[in-house]
C-alpha cells in the first residue's frame, strides 16, 4: 500500500526520452500556457493516459476477430463516456490518431473556462483549488479532474461559494 508521505509518480512511462528535443520543448511549453498547467508533470500524466488508451486500442486491433468485436464495442463506449471520442461508430484506427489535446480538453480546469465560469485558465485553476467549483453538486478541488460526458453539464459554482449568489455581471471575476 505504501506510506502516504511517499507518493509515487502517476505517469508510469517517465519523462520524455529525448529531453532536449527543441520541438518537443516548444510544444510542451505552448500546451502548458494554453491549458494553464502548473508543471510538466500534469502534461506527462495526460500523455500517460493517452498512451495507455492507444496501447489498449493496438492490443484490440491485433486480437482475433471473434474476441475483438465485443471488447472493441465496450472500449469505444468507455472512450465515448469519457469524452475522448465523439461517436462510438468510428473505427478503432481513429483512436490511434487521438491527440494530447483530447485529454486536456476533458480536464475540469478547461471545462470551467469553456463554460464561462472563469475568464482565464489561471483563474479557473484558482477557483477550483479554493473550492468554488462543484461537479454534480460536489465540490472538486483538483483542476486535473477528468470530467465524463454525463457530468459535463453539471459543472457549476459550489453552493457555499460567494460566486453562486453573485449577480451575473460579477461572476467569473476572481480575487485580485
Amino acid at each position: 500500500m505504501g506510506d502516504p508521505k511517499k507518493s509515487r509518480k502517476k505517469y508510469i512511462y517517465g519523462k520524455p526520452r529525448r529531453a532536449w528535443n527543441e520541438d518537443l520543448l516548444r510544444e510542451e511549453l505552448q500546451l502548458l500556457g494554453e491549458y494553464g498547467l502548473r508543471n510538466k508533470r500534469e502534461l506527462w500524466l495526460a500523455r500517460a493516459l493517452l498512451r495507455r488508451t492507444k496501447e489498449r486500442a493496438r492490443a484490440l486491433l491485433s486480437a482475433p476477430l471473434e474476441e475483438r468485436e465485443e471488447a472493441e464495442n465496450q472500449f469505444k463506449e468507455r472512450l465515448y463516456r469519457q469524452g475522448l471520442i465523439n461517436d462510438t461508430s468510428v473505427p478503432l484506427d481513429n483512436v490511434l490518431s487521438l491527440d494530447i489535446r483530447a485529454v486536456l480538453e476533458r480536464r475540469l480546469q478547461t471545462l470551467v473556462v469553456r463554460r464561462g465560469l472563469a475568464k482565464s485558465m489561471y483563474q479557473a485553476r484558482q477557483m477550483i483549488v479554493h473550492g468554488h467549483v462543484a461537479v454534480a453538486g460536489r465540490r472538486v478541488t483538483s483542476p486535473g479532474f477528468l470530467v465524463s460526458r454525463e457530468l459535463e453539464d453539471q459543472i457549476s459554482y459550489a453552493p457555499t461559494s460567494p460566486y453562486a449568489n453573485a449577480p451575473p455581471a460579477t461572476q467569473g471575476e476572481g480575487a485580485r
